[in-house]
C-alpha cells in the first residue's frame, strides 16, 4: 500500500489540531506525541513501499541495503546533532567530500535519511523540557506549512540551482554558528511559553526555517537563535526545534519521495546509523564539550558551501560554452 505524499501532510495538521480539542482529557503535548507517533507510522509506510517499488524496477541494484559510507555518516552526525550542533551542513560536508550523493538530490537524501533519527529525538526531548504547548504546537504548524511549500520547489530544481540555493544556505549558516560561538547574539531569557506580538513572530520565522531546511540548511541553530531573540529560555529551543523537524521532514520526505529525488540506499543508511545513535547520545553519553567541534564544524561547511558555489560556476561556464561548439562541429 503505498501512501500519498499529502496523506502524510493531512496526518500532521488533523492530529495537531484535533490536540486542541482535547484538552480536557490530556495536555497538547500529549496529543503532539500521539500525532508525532501516528506521523511516524504513516511515513515508515510511505517510505517501505516507495523502497520496494524502487527495487522492483532496480535491474541490478538493491536499493534496500544500505551503505556502510551512509551508515557511518548516519551515526556520527546523528550523535553530534542529539546534542546541538545539527545534522544537515555536517552530512552535507561528507557528501560532497566522499562524493556519496550527487548534488542535485542531497537535499531530498538529508531529508529522507535524517526523518526518523528526528523523530526519535522529538519523542526524547518533547517529553523531558516543559514548554507551553500552544507556543510548541503552532511554531510545529508553522515549520511543517513551510517544508510542505519549499520541499515542492526544491525537488524540482536543476543542479545548478541547488548548488547555488544550497552553497548560499550552507554560508549562512557558518554565519549564524560563528556568531553564537562568539556570544554576539542573545543568550536568550527564562519564558517557556510565547504570546501576541512575540508569537506571530515566532510563527512567521519558523514558517520560514521549515522552508529554507527543506534546501539543506539545518532547522537548529537559527530556531535556537529565533527563540533566544523572542526571550525564550534557550533549553526551549530543543523540544521547539526538534519537534519541528520531526513534524516537517515527513511532509518534505514525501514529496522528495514521491518525486524520487534522493538516494535510497544512502538514506536508508543515514537511518539505520541515526537512531542508535540518537539513543546513545541522549541516555548514555548526555553532554560533551562541543565547542572545539562546533569551530571545526564552521569551518567544514564554509568550505562545502565555497565548494557548492565553485561547482555551479563551472556548470554555468560549461553550458555557456555548450551552444559554440555545436555550431562548431
Amino acid at each position: 500500500m503505498v501512501v500519498a505524499d499529502h496523506q502524510v501532510a493531512e496526518a500532521v495538521a488533523e492530529v495537531v489540531v484535533a490536540g486542541n480539542g482535547m484538552g480536557m482529557m490530556m495536555s497538547l503535548t500529549t496529543s503532539l506525541l500521539i500525532a508525532l507517533g501516528i506521523v511516524a507510522v504513516s511515513y515508515t509506510i510511505l517510505l517501505v513501499s516507495e523502497l520496494i517499488a524502487v527495487r522492483r524496477n532496480a535491474a541490478s541494484e538493491n536499493p534496500l541495503s544500505p551503505t556502510a559510507a551512509g551508515t557511518a555518516t548516519g551515526f556520527v552526525t546523528n550523535f553530534f546533532d542529539t546534542l546541538g550542533i545539527g545534522s544537515f551542513a555536517t552530512t552535507t560536508s561528507i557528501f560532497r567530500q566522499w562524493r556519496l550523493v550527487p548534488d542535485e538530490i542531497i537535499p531530498g537524501t538529508l531529508n529522507v535519511g535524517h526523518t526518523l533519527p528526528a523523530i526519535v529525538q522529538a519523542f526524547i526531548f518533547i517529553r523531558i523540557v516543559p514548554v507551553d504547548g500552544r507556543t510548541l504546537a503552532l511554531m510545529i504548524a508553522a515549520a511543517v506549512s513551510g517544508a510542505w511549500l519549499g520541499a515542492g520547489v526544491v525537488a524540482g530544481l536543476p543542479r545548478r540551482q541547488v548548488q547555488l540555493g544550497m552553497g548560499a544556505a550552507l554560508f549562512g549558516a557558518a554565519i549564524i554558528m560563528s556568531l553564537t560561538l562568539l556570544s554576539l547574539l542573545p543568550g536568550g531569557g527564562t519564558d517557556l511559553s510565547l504570546a501576541g506580538s512575540r508569537l506571530i513572530v515566532a510563527v512567521t520565522g519558523n514558517f520560514l526555517l521549515g522552508a529554507l531546511m527543506t534546501l539543506g540548511i539545518g532547522l537548529y541553530a537559527p530556531c535556537m537563535i529565533l527563540v533566544s531573540l523572542l526571550g525564550m529560555n534557550p533549553t526551549a529551543a530543543f523540544p521547539i526545534m526538534m519537534g519541528s523537524c520531526a513534524f516537517l521532514m515527513p511532509v518534505a520526505s514525501a514529496r522528495f519521495i514521491r518525486a524520487r529525488s534522493y538516494s535510497p540506499r544512502i538514506s536508508l543508511g543515514l537511518l539505520v546509523g541515526g537512531i542508535p545513535a540518537v539513543l546513545i547520545a541522549a541516555f548514555i553519553v548526555k553532554s560533551l564539550p562541543l565547542t572545539a567541534i562546533r569551530f571545526l564544524v564552521v569551518i567544514v561547511v564554509l568550505y562545502t558551501s565555497a565548494g557548492l558555489i565553485r561547482a555551479a560556476r563551472r556548470e554555468r561556464k560549461q553550458s555557456e560554452l555548450q551552444p559554440s561548439v555545436s555550431v562548431a562541429e
